[in-house]
């Protein structure tokens, strides 16, 4: 081998992963030139040179290549860990440096091209289909079956990758594919279920020669987040043969004959498939850190010969051991401080430790494998060893965090409005009923909408009446609710028809579990609807069930008691809470449409329902005292002040008119709940001082779980709570039954 020392290397990408490279290539006496598009890189500050310049900007990195080579000329131009082998190879072909063609560059890089190629010369591939438009993913299902992976056609990190089960879920699927997609070009491929392996790969002089296996950890579905990867591989000899075959076969169908081929490929069924090749070597900490520290193998070092046009030396293991990363995720939140890391560093078998995430910074839930707060890197010598040093990294590092700050407000409207669609809802500033972009289907309400309107004009009639000469008080807002311990008294009021109210931005499945998993993880209930389609109350006892029956399932007044009993019956094999009947549902248009018919009954009639069950019975629809007068005397556990939310009548009064006459006749007898209209805590308080014990919230909740799913209903519930706390605060009432109507100002009596 000549000797490189001096020679110059353009290193594309100056960022984390570019370090371990730019560090070898100093070893080796290189002279390094590192381009990338931010000055302050970690690279930048260790390169003996820079180039500003955008990794993704092909032309513009060629133009600077050139620029940079009439004062120095440029021995090899190489990237790691970053998806920059198009631009890598417009280097080397406009420098005339050893790489491969850019056609077989951009063919490693596009998702559809490199599908395309590799069906050409039979590789084994799942079926895929090109996606630009929804329709085009619907026509795609015509030839796929579920389930499906939909994912940008150029991008890396996982980032816009995302399970599809059903074809409820495709278009949530594409608007977050489209997110993370440069071009807008997707594609749709069948899902490989089976273990996933991460394969690096050198080729040089007609050889390709395998250097490194790892197995993936792949975690929370429908995100494909990579939390962490064991380097050697554990699966059988004659598996792992079959994978180089292929990848081998893969790398020559896609040209990359020179240089480092990086496969992510699955074990399914069928055989091996391939996933993606990418012309590069790896990134997630396998080819810099987990394959050297497994083998004692240099990777950056060989790969940085090939650039340079020698042949690689020493790629023969010299050592035999284990070695693994492992993800740091913090919760969401804003991140207060991180303590640990110094005593996990001495931790015996920790080889590094890798930050991304500072103080003062917004966590969030990670959709992609961008989104962690770090790494670590830990060798031994036995699998289960190295499992067990990641045990005690665990339990000794700390991420402090502020919950309250993992989302924003708006970044939940923003968000909410590009999945609902704008035939669906536009998420005004306030939710009045004023400017619907929908009524029924959608989620709006009735007619003129007067009933939702009136809903939130009759809470802003209130004021709230400060006083401060007197004691001070720290408020506490827990409660019980028949017996139910709440942090909060605010609850989750039923929604359902996620396909017909709300876009098919989730499933029903996928929105009940995770409205009823937020608000028992808060401390509060989420209240569920059966629907009008007769099969769907099984997706929402499902839901309740993984949850431990931690919420309500609440019935449409059905004329078909059977199926009314059917519910009851399954809902306390399942531990559910309660149930109930959302009696106002007579005329409810979804109902009616489905020619399903639903009537009102006496009260002996359902005194004679709720005594078909042991679980409490709630009766929800109560807008006259003398229905709650007669809910009393049937004896049914708790009632429910609404109107609907203005989805079953027109001109029908605001709860909160009715709701203090309904007070004065059933108030400390049973306990009284009403929704419609509560935009805040202020009008929670409200709601309480005009004589409910808790409160229910519908679409606030249903917006920011489209807009922000399990952070969004979190800071709804943290915003909502914390605005009680503070009304309480001013008005002096240290407890819920301390709030009294004489804390409120009526502008009529103002």
């Amino acid at each position: 081998m000549k000797s490189v020392e001096g020679k110059t290397i353009l290193i594309i990408g100056g960022g984390l992963l570019q370090v371990p490279i730019i560090q070898t290539a100093k070893t080796m006496r290189l002279h390094t030139v590192v381009a990338d598009m931010n000055p302050t890189s970690i690279g930048f500050q260790i390169a003996d040179e820079t180039i500003l310049m955008s990794t993704k900007d092909v032309e513009g990195m060629v133009r600077e290549a050139k620029k940079f080579s009439q004062k120095t000329t440029i021995h090899g131009v190489i990237t790691a860990g970053t998806d920059a082998s198009m631009t890598v190879a417009a280097v080397a072909s406009a420098l005339q440096l050893p790489g491969i063609r850019f056609v077989d560059a951009e063919a490693a890089s596009n998702k559809v091209k490199m599908r395309k190629r590799l069906k050409e010369f039979g590789l084994p591939i799942p079926r895929f289909a090109p996606v630009w438009s929804m329709q085009d993913a619907k026509d795609a299902l015509d030839e796929l079956t579920f389930p499906l992976v939909m994912k940008p056609a150029d991008n890396m990190g996982a980032r816009g990758v995302i399970k599809v089960t059903n074809r409820d879920d495709l278009q949530v699927a594409f608007r977050h594919a489209k997110r993370f997609c440069p071009t807008g070009e997707l594609i749709l491929e069948e899902y490989m279920e089976g273990p996933e392996l991460s394969v690096d790969a050198l080729a040089f002089q007609g050889q390709i020669r395998m250097t490194g296996i790892a197995d993936r950890i792949i975690e929370r579905e429908p995100y494909f987040i990579e939390v962490g990867h064991n380097m050697p591989s554990a699966l059988p000899k004659d598996v792992l043969d079959e994978v180089e075959r292929v990848m081998a076969g893969g790398m020559k169908a896609l040209g990359i004959h020179l240089g480092a081929g990086k496969g992510d490929i699955k074990v399914t069924k069928d055989g091996v498939k391939i996933g993606e090749i990418a012309a590069r070597l790896s990134g997630g900490f396998m080819s810099a850190f987990t394959y050297p520290l497994s083998t004692g193998v240099n990777l950056n070092r060989a790969a940085l010969l090939i650039s340079l046009g020698e042949t690689p030396d020493n790629l023969e293991p010299v050592v035999n051991r284990v070695s693994i990363e492992r993800s740091l995720l913090s919760k969401p939140g804003k991140l207060i401080s991180i303590s640990g890391v110094e005593e996990i560093k001495k931790i015996e078998g920790v080889s590094e430790v890798f930050l991304q995430s500072k103080p003062g910074d917004i966590i969030k839930e990670p959709t992609n494998n961008i989104d962690k707060s770090g790494h670590v890197i830990i060798v031994s010598d036995t699998l289960k060893e190295a499992e067990q040093v990641f045990e005690k990294v665990k339990q000794t590092i700390q991420f402090e965090v502020d919950e309250q700050f993992s989302i924003t407000e708006k970044e939940i409207a923003d968000q909410a409005r590009i999945r609902f669609g704008k035939d669906i809802c536009w998420v005004c500033k306030v939710c009045d009923g004023k400017n619907c972009a929908s009524g029924i289907p959608g989620m709006g309400g009735v007619g003129l909408m007067e009933s939702f309107q009136d809903n939130h004009e009759a809470l802003a009639e209130y004021k709230i009446l400060p006083g401060y000469i007197r004691e001070h008080v720290n408020p506490s807002i827990q409660t019980k609710f028949l017996g139910y311990d709440l942090k909060t008294p605010i609850m989750a009021a039923p929604m359902t028809g996620v396909g017909t109210n709300m876009n098919f931005v989730m499933t029903d499945a996928d929105y009940a579990q995770m409205v009823v998993r937020s608000f028992a993880l808060h401390g509060s209930l989420a209240w569920l609807g059966d629907g009008a389609s007769p099969e769907k109350y099984k997706i929402m006892l499902d839901a309740l069930k993984k949850v431990s029956g931690k919420g309500i399932l609440i019935c449409k007044p059905r004329e078909d008691e059977s199926l009314l009993l059917e519910r009851f019956k399954q809902a306390e094999a399942d531990g559910v809470f309660a149930v109930g009947m959302d009696i106002d549902a007579v005329n409810f248009k979804t109902m009616v449409q489905k020619n399903l018919a639903s009537v009102t009954r006496p009260l002996e009639k359902l005194i004679k329902l709720r005594e078909k069950t042991k679980l409490p019975f709630i009766l929800k629809g109560i807008m006259n005292p003398m229905d709650a007068k007669l809910a009393v005397e049937g004896g049914f556990s708790a009632i429910v002040v609404s109107n609907h939310g203005g989805r079953v009548l027109d001109g029908m009064p605001g709860t909160a008119r009715v709701l203090p006459k309904i007070a004065e006749e059933v108030k400390g007898k049973i306990p009284l709940l009403v929704d419609g209209g509560v935009r805040s805590g202020m009008d929670v308080f409200k709601m309480i001082a005009l004589g409910a014990d808790a409160v229910l919230v519908g679409r606030p909740v249903a917006i920011s779980l489209v807009g922000g799913e399990d952070a969004g209903v979190r800071f709804l519930l943290q915003k909502y709570s914390e605005e009680l706390k503070q009304s309480m605060s001013v008005t002096g009432a240290k407890t819920l039954v301390d709030i009294k109507r004489s804390m409120l100002l009526h502008k009529q009596h103002g």
